[in-house]
């Protein structure tokens, strides 16, 4: 039986020896290959504020968003993005980048977010920007950027977002963007650089949503009279970019730097500007008034044919066929925009963007859609129904006439069927002491010095019981108030000898 034992202990040591071994086998070797004083959580990686001057060599590949802000970095190699398939967000602010250089993002083809704010980039190549189709906000504020290529954003046919503040641009091509589509661009922000040439008519041409996203203030725009217009109109319709900032939209007088006014508050500087000037710098928006639950049908009017049409919602939803994503917009294949039941959420601008050979990119045409609510019809007038009324409370009226006519009336019963139930009245006070009183009359030919024709004076005269020889109420008609002296007094035993004491009390 002890080796039986012996045999059991041996056994279950095997056992213990395999399922450990067994159990490594599942564990991973290196958990997240998480650099040096990085911190790794899920599919973030943060190396923010550590000092470094190179990128860690070895990236956890399950990286979705890294962050490398705050460091010292003052290049990027090409490629070095290859092994993070999975990234989505990128923070390089606040280093010490000079140049990027090509096939710096290469590998990016996911990034939806790049921050390269707060560094020392003076100039982006045409190249530099490569890779990053997919990119939606891009983040170049408070760099040195004096100088970008023709074709610096040619690539970024989804971006957004762009932030340009705090730079040294002197001048931007508004007419074809530096490469930038206007189909996706919602923010545009050129504030605080040194933008002394702009040219008006490419800003009219922009279509309404980016001119909503268009931050210009703080440059030294030149005193224009068509810009000062068009910034005016602006102004007037609300967009946020110009009334957010408009005490920050200055422009120099005298081409001289000390010369600054602001737009909206020195009018006087711009008092001879003409207002024909106005005319004809913006195309103006169509006004249409639809009531809720009609259908409606917009057209994209062009000076020439165009190849692609695209449409932008009130919501900034693009619009292409078969049109909005929940099916209440649809974009016919000649370009036209349909709503067969409109509702209050189609209120506002819609955006026709039309591309041809013939056409100038950005070349725009606006619906300003207003939705009302149908008013109720009002109820045609029945006459019938209140000419029967008016006879059924005529008859009413007749009935109660002949058959409950008013007390003071009741004369005569219809065969003793009319009960006239009179209610008997509440003698007044004055009625009561009738009885008592005590009738004083001047004699006949009393002197024509009267108060009035009419006067009554009262005098109280003595009760029977418990009035202590006061006297009650009497009335004299005719009462002469100068000679008081020759009335008469009409008054029983009892009350005579009390009249002399009592006064006058006028009625």
């Amino acid at each position: 039986m002890a080796w039986l034992g012996l045999l059991g202990a041996l056994l279950c040591m095997l056992c213990v020896g395999v399922g450990s071994l067994g159990t490594e086998g599942f564990l991973p070797s290196a958990p997240h290959n998480c650099p040096h004083k990085c911190v790794c959580a899920a599919d973030l990686l943060s190396c923010a504020g550590l000092g470094l001057q190179d990128v860690p060599a070895a990236l956890p590949a399950a990286a979705a968003d890294l962050d490398l802000s705050h460091n010292a970095l003052q290049r990027l190699r090409p490629g070095w993005l290859a092994p993070l398939s999975r990234l989505r967000a990128l923070h390089l602010g606040h280093n010490e980048l000079e140049v990027l250089g090509r096939g710096v993002f290469t590998n990016a083809s996911g990034l939806r977010l790049l921050d390269l704010s707060s560094n020392a980039l003076r100039a982006l190549g045409r190249h530099d920007l490569d890779g990053l189709g997919a990119l939606e906000r891009l983040l170049l504020y408070n760099n040195r950027l004096a100088h970008l290529d023709e074709h610096t954003f040619h690539g970024l046919g989804s971006l957004s977002r762009l932030y340009l503040g705090c730079n040294e641009l002197s001048s931007f091509s508004f007419d074809h963007l530096h490469g930038l589509g206007t189909t996706h661009l919602r923010t545009l922000d050129l504030s605080s650089n040194r933008l002394g040439r702009i040219a008006v008519p490419d800003l009219a041409a922009l279509p309404a949503f980016l001119k909503n996203g268009l931050y210009l203030h703080n440059n030294p725009l030149p005193c224009d009279c068509h810009l000062y217009h068009l910034l005016q109109r602006w102004h007037q319709r609300g967009l946020s970019a110009v009334s957010d900032f408009a005490r920050e939209y200055m422009c120099l007088a005298f081409k001289v730097p000390t010369s600054r006014v602001r737009f909206f508050e020195h009018s006087r500087v711009f008092e001879n500007c003409s207002a024909a000037l106005a005319q004809g710098l913006e195309r103006p928006e169509v006004q249409l008034h639809v009531q809720m639950g009609r259908s409606l049908r917009l057209h994209c009017n062009t000076s020439a044919p165009a190849v692609r049409i695209a449409w932008v919602s009130p919501q900034h939803e693009l619009l292409v066929a078969p049109g909005s994503r929940d099916g209440s917009i649809a974009v016919l294949a000649d370009g036209s925009l349909a709503i067969s039941n409109v509702q209050p959420q189609h209120e506002g601008v819609f955006v026709c963007l039309a591309a041809g050979p013939h056409l100038h990119h950005n070349q725009t045409h606006e619906y300003n859609v207003s939705v009302h609510f149908p008013h109720p019809e009002p109820e045609a007038f029945n006459t019938g129904f209140t000419t029967l009324l008016g006879c059924a409370v005529g008859l009413v009226l007749v009935l109660l006439y002949l058959f409950a006519p008013p007390c003071p009336g009741c004369r005569r019963c219809y065969r003793h069927t009319c009960h006239c139930r009179c209610w008997p009245r509440v003698p007044s006070p004055l009625q009561e002491l009738s009885a008592q009183s005590s009738v004083l009359s001047t004699p006949p030919d009393v002197p024509s010095r009267k108060a009035s024709v009419h006067k009554h004076v009262v005098f109280l005269e003595p009760g029977r019981r418990g009035l202590n020889g006061r006297v009650q109420l009497a009335v004299a008609e005719d009462f002469d108030l100068y000679n008081p002296v020759g009335l008469r007094l009409k008054a029983g035993s009892e009350s005579a000898s009390s009249t002399g004491s009592e006064g006058l009390v006028m009625t």
